[in-house]
């Protein structure tokens, strides 16, 4: 993760912790809010949004020996959002299908900025060698009172073009069973697929956890939540 509190030491840095925890096990020095973050290539190797020459270990921290560190491959500790999450999609098996357009509207908006068309991803649903396919509309950034991304789902049979959408979903993916997982409301459910490979209805889908009840509560890291496995 990434994070600040603009005084003197660190400014800024990017950490890494074992959720739900964010006691560093190891941190990186920023200085500034451009970039930050990075993205897990493998289990031992993390690419840093970092400029390369903001990639040394903040003093008293370390990595595991067999752990690499490299920056974020294209314009590392330039990008935000992006390109983070363009290469976290790739990796996950998200294609970008359409770029999308956008259009600014001002922070006086309900929507900041518009992208219509919207800029579309999809993954393919390998149990059925591709014949249905997950889409993710991206439709807008910072809607007032609302998500920062705006985004809708939709599942595609690309045999006769039929579509169901699921909605203004947070998230959604296959799951290696190939059942569909999404989430949305704070809400994450299991929507199942049958051997014919068709959808149930929506309305079948089962909760799977509510995490509305859950509020933050500030408490100290265990011991094992302090060192690298």
């Amino acid at each position: 993760y990434f994070a600040a509190d603009y005084k003197q030491g660190y400014f800024s840095w990017t950490a890494v912790s074992k959720p739900p925890f964010l006691t560093a096990l190891a941190l990186w020095p920023k200085g500034d809010c451009w970039g930050g973050g990075g993205l897990f290539e493998k289990e031992n190797k993390l690419q840093l949004n970092h400029h390369e020459g903001a990639t040394q270990l903040a003093e008293g921290f370390a990595v595991p020996a067999r752990f690499q560190i490299k920056p974020l491959r294209g314009r590392s500790g330039g990008g935000e959002d992006s390109p983070i999450m363009d290469i976290r999609l790739a990796r996950d098996g998200w294609k970008l299908i359409q770029d999308g357009k956008t259009v600014e509207h001002g922070l006086r908006h309900s929507i900041w900025i518009k992208i219509e068309p919207p800029m579309v991803y999809s993954k393919r649903h390998a149990p059925t060698r591709g014949r249905y396919e997950l889409q993710m509309y991206i439709h807008g950034i910072k809607q007032r009172d609302g998500p920062w991304y705006i985004i809708e789902h939709v599942v595609r049979d690309t045999k006769n073009g039929s579509t169901i959408s699921l909605g203004s979903a947070d998230w959604a993916d296959w799951c290696h069973s190939g059942d569909l997982l999404f989430a949305n409301y704070g809400r994450l459910f299991r929507l199942g697929f049958s051997e014919a490979g068709v959808l149930n209805e929506l309305t079948s889908a089962k909760l799977l956890i509510d995490l509305n009840d859950r509020a933050f509560k500030e408490m100290e890291a265990p011991a094992e939540a302090k060192r690298w496995k």
